[in-house]
């Protein structure tokens, strides 16, 4: 092996969100969640073209457009501004925090990708977070049955990822937002939800609880509290983690003049077999071999008006599908996709041990 050559190997190795021009949307949203990196340098024969964020692809989802063909490079961003090679390390931190710029491609005379400089990198303190006026309604009532044997000791709100309970992750996350009211349903083993909480009660966090007396679905128990609830809500499932900015999800809420927004996530199955399609008799119709599908899931996060809230039935068993189908009968329910490596789900042994490894 060269020199050179093994200067290149070692250039991919370090920069692994690294996608070509003529890749199509799926392939890029692949690259994504094989390096946990939301994030991509498109470059066309080493040189750097532009890049590519989630965000870029989340609007061409919007718009329905055909992830499976369309190419990056109608979508992605190349008016991007970069530093040349001999830039000091003080002017490109300078210029990246007078440009409010999270992505600083380095690049020499013939545009060649040298290095990247990351905001979260250089200004660790300066995370970028607008301020949100809503509250937010944690639903965690739930045995976690699925959990056990874990369950039966602790609540599933309690479940650690990493350090910290899943629920004071949910909690912080929208803290960072300066957001300041929360409403917890509670049922199974509340108590012990409660007292540790109680250290996180302040000025900035208030936390209100309400009990369901019987199981009430995965909405019901909003009506409990429906008196309460004056402005847009977020609502979000007690095992799950989204990785986004929450302004992002009420900006295209707001802007779309949502009643309801489902957050969603960008699944992609490959499936490793040939797929047969047969007709009366076992008569084979057509066989595709290892066909890859995409769908986007339901993350169990939602953004809610509150007039919504008076369509809960009072001390009935609801489901958010039954108000999300009745919504959508009459109002405007839209779905807001994220990244599958931005959505970390415990609900399951399975997909908790996955969390564990890629929450970190």
């Amino acid at each position: 092996m060269t020199a050179k050559n093994d200067d290149r190997n070692r250039h991919e190795e370090k920069y692994k969100n690294i996608i070509s021009l003529d890749s199509t949307i799926i392939d890029a949203l692949k690259v994504m969640n094989d390096t946990n990196i939301n994030l991509l340098i498109v470059l066309n024969n080493k040189k750097f073209i532009g890049l590519l964020s989630i965000g870029d692809i989340r609007r061409a989802i919007i718009e329905d457009i055909d992830i499976h063909t369309f190419k990056i490079k109608k979508i992605m961003r190349n008016d991007v501004l970069v530093s040349h090679i001999n830039d000091s390390f003080e002017t490109i931190k300078q210029l990246m925090l007078d440009k409010q710029i999270t992505c600083m491609p380095v690049v020499n005379s013939k545009y060649n990708l040298k290095k990247i400089y990351y905001w979260k990198d250089i200004f660790p303190n300066k995370q970028k977070v607008s301020k949100l006026n809503v509250d937010v309604v944690i639903m965690a009532g739930g045995k976690g049955s699925r959990l056990k044997p874990i369950t039966n000791i602790i609540p599933k709100p309690l479940v650690p990822v990493g350090e910290r309970p899943i629920i004071e992750i949910i909690i912080d996350n929208f803290m960072k937002h300066k957001v300041r009211n929360f409403y917890i349903s509670v049922n199974y083993k509340a108590q012990m939800i409660e007292d540790y909480l109680k250290s996180k009660e302040s000025k900035a966090c208030q936390l209100t609880y309400f009990t369901e007396d019987k199981p009430l679905g995965t909405i019901g128990s909003l009506h409990l509290i429906r008196k309460k609830l004056k402005r847009t809500l977020f609502v979000s499932n007690c095992d799950i983690i989204i990785d986004e900015d929450y302004a992002d999800i009420y900006k295209y809420h707001k802007e779309n003049n949502n009643d309801i927004t489902i957050v969603s996530a960008i699944k992609h199955i490959n499936i490793p077999y040939g797929v047969m399609e047969t007709k009366k008799g076992g008569k084979l119709i057509g066989m595709t071999e290892k066909p890859e599908f995409t769908f986007q899931v339901n993350t169990g996060m939602y953004l809610l008006e509150p007039h919504v809230i008076k369509e809960i039935p009072k001390n009935k068993f609801y489901h958010i599908t039954d108000l999300i189908e009745k919504i959508k009968s009459r109002g405007k329910v839209g779905v807001f996709p994220v990244a599958e490596n931005s959505w970390h789900d415990i609900g399951q042994w399975k997909e908790y041990k996955s969390t564990l490894n890629n929450y970190k």
